[in-house]
C-alpha cells in the first residue's frame, strides 16, 4: 500500500494500482446499499475508498462507468445462480425451472447492490461489450429453459421460445421487484413470492399449452 497526500498537506492512505479498482467496486456497492444507486457521486465513490477524487479516473471515465462495471460483474454472478439452479433441466424440466424462478428472487434479495446496479441504475447494457455479454449470458439461462420446454410441445404447436423466456423473464422481474426489492412498500401477500412467481409462471405455461407437470 502507497502513501499519498490530500489537498490539505496531510497523510492520506491510498493504494497501489491493483488495488484501487476493487476497493472503487466495493465503495460503489457499500453506496449503493447506503443511498441506492443514484443517491451518490464519483466523489463520493473515491471518498469512500479513502483515495483523491482524481484516482478513480485511472479505472473509470466516469460514475457511469463504475456502475456499469458493478452491473457487469452482478450479471456474472447472475448468469452463474441462474445455470446452476436450471443445471441443464435435471432431473425434470419443469422442476428446474421452477428451482430458476427461485434463484433469481433470491439474487434479487442477497445481492440488492448488484441488482440495483444492474436494472436500477439506468445504465445500458449496451454501455460496455462486457456488461452487454454478461446480460447476454443471463438472460440465455432462460432462454435455454424455454427451448426445452418448448420442445415438449407437440410439433407445430410450440409457442416462440424467446417469446416465453421474454414473458417469464418479465415476470420475474415483476415479483422481485414489487416483492423482494420493494417489501416494506408494497401490497402485502397471502403466499411467499417464491409460491406467487410459481404460480403465475405455472398458469403462464398451461395457458400455452405446454404439458406442465403436475406435483
Amino acid at each position: 500500500m502507497s502513501w499519498s497526500r490530500d489537498g490539505s498537506g496531510g497523510p492520506r492512505r491510498g493504494y497501489h494500482h491493483g488495488n484501487l479498482k476493487e476497493a472503487l467496486i466495493q465503495a460503489a456497492l457499500n453506496l449503493i446499499a447506503e443511498k441506492g444507486a443514484g443517491g451518490f457521486s464519483f466523489a463520493d465513490a473515491a471518498r469512500s475508498a479513502g483515495v483523491s477524487p482524481a484516482a478513480p479516473y485511472r479505472h473509470f471515465r466516469d460514475r457511469d462507468a463504475l456502475l456499469a462495471d458493478v452491473a457487469e460483474r452482478g450479471f456474472i454472478l447472475f448468469a452463474d445462480k441462474l445455470a446452476a439452479a436450471w443445471d441443464d433441466g435435471k432431473p425434470d424440466p419443469f422442476a428446474a425451472f421452477e428451482r430458476t424462478g427461485q434463484a433469481y428472487l433470491a439474487f434479487a434479495r442477497e445481492e440488492p447492490s448488484h441488482y440495483s446496479a444492474m436494472f436500477e441504475a439506468g445504465i445500458d447494457r449496451n454501455a460496455t461489450p462486457e456488461l452487454r455479454r454478461a446480460s447476454d449470458e443471463a438472460f440465455s439461462v432462460l432462454r435455454r429453459a424455454a427451448d426445452t420446454l418448448c420442445a415438449l410441445a407437440p410439433e407445430g404447436e410450440r409457442p416462440p421460445a424467446l417469446m416465453v423466456a421474454l414473458h417469464v423473464w418479465s415476470l420475474a422481474h415483476g415479483v422481485a421487484s414489487l416483492f423482494t426489492r420493494n417489501a416494506g412498500g408494497s401490497r402485502s401477500l397471502p403466499m411467499t413470492p417464491e409460491e406467487l412467481l410459481e404460480a403465475g409462471v405455472l398458469v403462464y405455461l398451461q395457458g400455452l399449452g405446454l404439458p406442465v407437470h403436475q406435483r
